[in-house]
């Protein structure tokens, strides 16, 4: 079987799932090849979306949340007729031949643009693929409901009512959790995970990232919580893609033992690991690797979208904790780092959630789907 994963590059959440899912493919020995769906539309738009969404994420995002509320309150922007799936559908050509040329008997689409795209593909040209839809956020994002796919990869069954829908068959969903890298299905000694990084293992370890692009807060939250980290207490700040961020704050803090600035780095595993308490924005895959090492968390508002129904999935679960405003979450920082016992109530709860391994439930799903769909070719007279 050869399956082709469509991503966007829109932040690194979806290409990380992507990622993830080929990942888990590669390892047993199948062909998987991940692109970006919005290239086959134009790789000037792709570059475009991702700089705006960039842009948003950091600067503006009070301007995602309007648009992502208007999304949600006028699904119709995503009909076909509308200009969005017009946009989209430019690509389905150049998209359908690469299908074509590929030999792909399945497709996975980890962005709904992607999944509108090979809706209109399959519109046009009834390819012999299966196709599906992950979901990459704790609920049912804007555009999904206009999708066709064969099958739905949602986070947790307890979200099946957000996918309800007159053309979503209720044994189209399937609750695999999130993909993310097999990696994070391990977990180290903390006290050797400090050590690793230059920790002192008697430390209680503040970790703090904002997505892979440094957006949000951070600069407040880092100058508020160096004034009130306990002793015994170190942090990291990793800046993602952010430089600018980055140069500020290791500038301002290289005289400060406590606090240690990264910039983008592919050690989040190990970090998590070292880490008592992680303070993030809850974009589905950090939050959701979080969870599945037991990482207690506090969740900061950064962009909304999304991201508010991610937040109040993990406060409902018991895992996290959050604040309305920096002073206040830099409050909650403090006093989780001094209450072992509040963390380890943290950690149970996200240790009874489901630890299933998302790629792997998605590899024999989609195996299942295309299997199916090849019968049904042969049946045909």
């Amino acid at each position: 079987m050869a399956t082709l994963i469509l991503s966007c590059s829109t932040g690194q959440g979806h290409n990380s799932c992507a990622k993830a899912i080929k990942e888990y493919y590669d390892a047993q020995g199948e062909t998987c090849v991940v692109t970006d769906a919005l290239d086959f539309v134009s790789r000037t738009l792709s570059r475009f979306i991702c700089w705006g969404h960039t842009t948003m994420y950091r600067y503006l995002h009070w301007l995602f949340k309007l648009i992502y509320g208007y999304s949600e309150k006028h699904p119709a922007i995503f009909h076909e007729k509308s200009g969005i799936y017009r946009l989209l559908a430019l690509g389905t050509e150049r998209l359908c031949r690469y299908i074509q040329e590929g030999g792909y008997d399945t497709v996975i689409c980890t962005h709904v643009f992607a999944s509108l795209m090979m809706t209109e593909v399959q519109k046009r040209h009834h390819l012999p693929v299966s196709i599906g839809l992950v979901a990459t956020d704790y609920t049912c994002n804007p555009g999904t409901k206009e999708s066709r796919a064969d099958v739905y990869f949602i986070p947790d069954e307890s979200l099946q009512v957000d996918f309800d829908a007159p053309d979503i068959r209720e044994e189209q969903l399937c609750c695999s959790g999130i993909p993310i890298r097999q990696m994070f299905y391990h977990t180290a000694d903390r006290k050797e995970a400090k050590r690793a990084l230059g920790i002192a293992p008697e430390h209680t370890h503040l970790l703090m990232m904002c997505g892979s692009m440094g957006c949000g807060p951070m600069k407040r939250l880092a100058w508020l919580l160096s004034y009130r980290l306990p002793e015994d207490a170190e942090m990291t700040v990793v800046c993602g893609t952010n430089r600018r961020l980055q140069k500020k704050l290791q500038r301002r803090y290289r005289e400060n033992p406590q606090i240690h600035i990264l910039g983008y780095t592919q050690d989040m595993s190990l970090l998590m690991d070292s880490a008592d308490l992680y303070l993030t924005k809850p974009g589905g895959i950090s939050i959701t690797e979080a969870a599945m090492k037991a990482l207690p968390m506090v969740l900061i508002d950064a962009v909304a979208g999304c991201e508010h129904y991610n937040r109040f999935y993990f406060l409902r679960k018991g895992g996290a904790r959050t604040g309305a405003y920096s002073m206040e979450i830099s409050r909650v920082c403090v006093a989780l780092l001094e209450d072992e016992g509040k963390r380890e109530a943290m950690c149970r709860s996200l240790a009874a959630m489901p630890k299933d391994n998302a790629a792997a439930i998605i590899y024999e799903r989609m195996h299942a789907a295309a299997a199916e769909s090849r019968q049904g070719a042969s049946a045909a007279p």
